[in-house]
């Protein structure tokens, strides 16, 4: 089959078969299909859109496209988790190693950073040494010594995601249902789960700002996945501010690392890290409800437990041995510091999330092209909250650049994305909803 003939029978609104989402796929692996039919077919399929079936298909033609790994051997259940993406949304870091040291093995095939949100690969990739593409053989070696591993796609593994997904971030096709699901899945899928959990992010710092394109993906997520024959679950968070009080790479990492120790706890963050463990606990059948999988992750959290399955973690995979004691001897630190300071008095009424992504991205935390270097010590903390009460004058956040010029930049843009407002806002809910396959 042609792919030029895939993209127009696409293109002019007709459903694909199988096999010719298998045949586009395969070109997409095998370099027969170009760049640029990959991203005609993109933008096909964003317009137009897929049924269930075909985004199945896509989902598992993308799977095929590799390995798919088998960790029958293992003595505990394999789940994971998947966030849509948000920005200052570090919770892999914390919530792979709670779960892991729950009891389950969590096998965490992660993705770069996509438009104005961060990747968990890319913060990775923040601390020296770390392997964050090991092959398969250490892959399955971190897994079965520490119970966890934070890794990006391995040449084997949904290579055909890996492409599209690259080639998604830079020709406007990121937010199409079908698309997002597939690459979500495809890497899950390869990854030999048993169970899944996915995070799906509603706001305006979210790909789905809206309520009902936010229930649309999870559900178009659940029902894939189920009609893939994986056991799945999904909750509803929001992303109306930046989840952590951090945003960028090296920053998200050492806010992790303060997570895990106790220094610090950003309470957004803390909520939606132990529901979605609780989920992950309960889904693995490793507790009997959601109520003791949240009392079960909140005292492996407090305990030390989780930080020191994140240092072995990161040790088994080239890291430093004591990373977790000393993250600051390790991470890269920005030349230029600068605050944004608040112009009045009053409460944060409000965040234009979006904006303090774009603002990271502009620092050079992010990406504009495929190719694009990111610098993991650039980025945005000391973010205050919704609801935070101050003065003209105060501290908003605190910017990490390269160059002064840089920090202007973004410290202009981290302003305008504050709204300062007379009273203090009503408090938004963190998890929304549950959402659980039909029938």
């Amino acid at each position: 089959m042609l792919p030029q003939e895939i993209i127009r029978h696409k293109r002019d609104g007709h459903r694909l078969s199988a096999s010719e989402i298998a045949a586009f796929i395969g070109g997409v692996t095998s370099g027969a299909v170009t760049d640029g039919q990959a991203a005609a077919f993109a933008m096909a399929v964003f317009f137009n859109g897929m049924n269930r079936d075909e985004a199945v298909a896509l989902t598992l033609a993308m799977r095929d496209s590799g390995d798919v790994l088998d960790w029958s051997d293992l003595p505990g259940p394999v789940t994971d988790k998947h966030s849509t993406g948000g920005v200052g949304d570090n919770v892999s870091l914390m919530l792979a190693p709670i779960v892991a040291a729950c009891g389950a093995y969590v096998p965490m095939i992660s993705g770069r950073g996509l438009g104005h949100t961060g990747g968990t690969l890319d913060k990775m990739d923040a601390i020296p040494g770390y392997i964050s593409q090991p092959d398969i053989a250490l892959f399955r070696q971190a897994v079965l010594e520490t119970g966890c591993a934070i890794i990006g796609q391995t040449a084997d593994l949904a290579p055909a995601d890996r492409r599209l997904y690259a080639i998604r971030d830079v020709t406007g096709t990121v937010e199409s249902v079908p698309l997002i699901t597939a690459s979500i899945l495809s890497k899950k899928l390869a990854a030999g789960l048993g169970s899944l959990v996915l995070d799906v992010k509603i706001g305006n710092g979210a790909f789905m700002e809206k309520s009902r394109d936010a229930t649309a993906l999870a559900n178009s997520l659940v029902e894939v996945a189920s009609g893939a024959g994986l056991k799945v679950s999904a909750l509803i968070t929001g992303m109306n501010e930046p989840l952590a009080s951090a945003a960028g790479n090296a920053v998200e990492v050492r806010n992790a690392v303060d997570f895990l120790t106790g220094r610090l706890r950003d309470r957004r963050l803390e909520d939606v890290t132990l529901a979605l463990a609780a989920e992950m606990l309960q889904s693995a059948g490793l507790v009997s409800s959601n109520q003791d999988g949240l009392r079960r992750a909140t005292e492996t959290l407090t305990s030390g437990r989780a930080a020191a399955t994140f240092a072995r973690m990161v040790a088994v995979l080239g890291g430093p041995a004591d990373f977790i004691e000393k993250p600051e001897k390790y991470l890269a630190v920005a030349p230029t510091e600068l605050v944004v300071r608040a112009t009045t008095d009053g409460f944060v009424s409000g965040i234009a999330t979006r904006d303090i992504g774009l603002a990271v991205v502009g620092l050079g935390g992010g990406r504009t092209t495929p190719d694009d270097k990111i610098d993991p010590s650039v980025g945005i903390t000391r973010l205050l909250p919704i609801g935070a009460e101050v003065r003209a004058g105060d501290a908003l956040a605190l910017i990490h650049a390269r160059l002064p010029s840089d920090a202007e930049a973004a410290a202009a843009t981290v302003l305008s994305a504050y709204a300062i407002g007379a009273s203090k806002p009503p408090a938004d809910k963190t998890v929304m909803r549950r959402i659980l396959p039909r029938g």
